[in-house]
């Protein structure tokens, strides 16, 4: 196991260039087996959640070709359909979420598939009903086994229909979307989730030949087509990443320059933390954040009530996040309540900030109440564990910030979603390694 070993309280300074986005990577990995034809992807980040699920590909029978760290090419011409049922699949396949999309393709290409019950964080219940729920509607037979956890799917043909989304799952819409391209007739989908990084794979689809309209939108509308041909696609930046960046600078009072953030894909993300009270420069497509020298102030809502940020579907803040904005709230002027809406696990990481010394009232497994400490005292560093990706990031930034070392151990959850983040933070200064 390696942990992080930092010294804290630096002042950090340079430009960064943010990683491909670890969501999208995962939905456009799993798009090229819609087709036997060439699929070329650039700008993946080479992160181990990623990684895991390009070697699942391989290993029922994509060609995968690397071209260069992060740019592959896949050939989904032939598969094995009977390494599904192999041990080496069903072991390889729980211990990453995204590969629960590999479902929809599978189903709609060759008529059968199988995943084992999905890892990935330990955040809380994460039903899979919704994927499930959609291709049932499109003509999919369903079979689970409690005891191995093993969820199966088979359709001789898939026959386009109406689907009300009962949440606005993304991972479920992108296993709908990619399963109604090569469906029998049109498919609705109400209720859809509407991030850039589904428009990314619609816009993926639509240039591999799938006729798909309501792009940006909750309703989308498939017209199936009997095959899809090669593409090219270049993934967006991470827009968690680039809301991670923003909070280190802020945190520790530091320059930095966020280059080519694809602004128009950020949403309501500035906004979120510049109602912290972060000054946010936009530069032509970078982000500037400039020393936070005196602080910064939690803007209260007009009638004067304690501001209350909360996750939402797109276009509303991700969950992924509220980690980031709370461990900036330990430091800011004001209070703030910040509600995880969807994952009742995600906050429990917050007994670790306080052990640092930041003022944080869990309220209930939803709700958690900061009161900043307006940079008159400092966090310090302790011995702490990455319980998953988000809070793993925030507790590094929150260790940065901190004086004395700190120690952070189980740092592979972080390797999960951020591409040699040490070796970036030594770039800007920070005191860091990996033991």
């Amino acid at each position: 196991m390696q942990a992080f070993r930092i010294q804290g309280g630096n002042k950090l300074n340079g430009d960064v260039v943010p990683q491909g986005a670890k969501n999208e990577a995962l939905q456009i990995i799993c798009a090229s087996l819609l087709t036997s034809e060439e699929v070329v992807i650039s700008n993946i980040p080479n992160i181990i959640d990623v990684n895991k699920l390009i070697n699942l590909l391989s290993s029922i029978g994509v060609k995968v070709k690397k071209i260069n760290p992060n740019k592959y090419s896949f050939k989904a011409e032939k598969i094995n359909l009977k390494s599904l049922s192999s041990e080496k699949f069903k072991t390889d396949g729980k211990s990453i979420r995204g590969s629960i999309m590999i479902v929809g393709p599978l189903l709609a290409r060759f008529g059968v598939a199988s995943i084992p019950r999905p890892g990935g964080d330990k955040i809380g219940r994460r039903r899979l009903d919704t994927h499930f729920g959609g291709l049932i509607k499109l003509g999919a037979q369903f079979t689970y086994d409690k005891e191995s956890r093993f969820y199966s799917v088979k359709a001789k043909n898939l026959v386009g229909t109406y689907i009300l989304m009962e949440e606005a799952s993304v991972t479920g819409t992108a296993n709908i979307i990619m399963a109604a391209s090569l469906a029998k007739g049109e498919t609705t989908i109400y209720n859809a989730a509407c991030e850039p990084y589904i428009q990314q794979l619609c816009k993926l689809l639509i240039s591999m030949g799938a006729k798909i309209s309501g792009l940006g939108s909750n309703l989308l509308k498939i017209n199936g087509v009997d095959a899809l041909a090669g593409a090219n696609h270049k993934v967006l930046p991470d827009m968690i990443e680039i809301g991670s960046w923003i909070g280190l600078a802020a945190m520790t009072k530091s320059c930095i320059r966020i280059k080519n953030v694809s602004w128009d894909n950020l949403g309501i993300i500035p906004y979120a933390f510049e109602s912290l009270g972060i000054n946010i420069i936009k530069e032509n497509d970078d982000l500037l954040i400039n020393e936070h020298n005196n602080g910064y102030k939690i803007k209260n809502y007009i009638d004067g009530s304690v501001l209350t940020i909360a996750d939402a579907p797109w276009p509303g803040l991700s969950p992924d996040l509220l980690s980031i904005l709370l461990v900036i709230a330990t430091q800011a002027k004001g209070s703030l309540l910040i509600h995880q809406k969807m994952f009742e696990s995600r906050l429990f990481f917050v007994d670790k900030l306080i052990d640092m010394g930041a003022k944080i009232i869990l309220c209930d497994p939803h709700r958690a109440t900061v009161i900043g400490h307006d940079f008159k005292s400092t966090l310090k560093g302790t011995v702490m564990s990455s319980p998953d990706i988000r809070a793993g990031i925030s507790l590094l930034i929150a260790a940065l910030s901190a004086k004395g070392e700190s120690i952070i151990h189980n740092i592979e959850q972080i390797d999960r979603g951020y591409e040699n983040i040490d070796k970036r933070l030594i770039a800007l200064g920070a005191k860091i390694e990996r033991i």
